[in-house]
């Protein structure tokens, strides 16, 4: 299943902002998949599988 940066955001309880920030900054966190100009989505399997590797208070 794909989402969007707003069902990413809101899944780990961020910003919209700072969901495009980890992707440029933290090097583990999912890269999106580009379907067209200005359409990403994210694999909610690889959001899943990083959310549980995280720390609960470092989300």
């Amino acid at each position: 299943m794909l989402q969007t940066v707003d069902q990413v955001a809101e899944k780990l309880t961020i910003s919209r902002a700072t969901v495009w920030r980890y992707v440029s900054t933290l090097p583990d966190f999912p890269k999106p998949l580009k379907l067209s100009r200005g359409c990403s989505r994210w694999r909610a399997e690889e959001v899943d599988q990083w959310l549980e590797t995280r720390p609960r208070e470092a989300v």
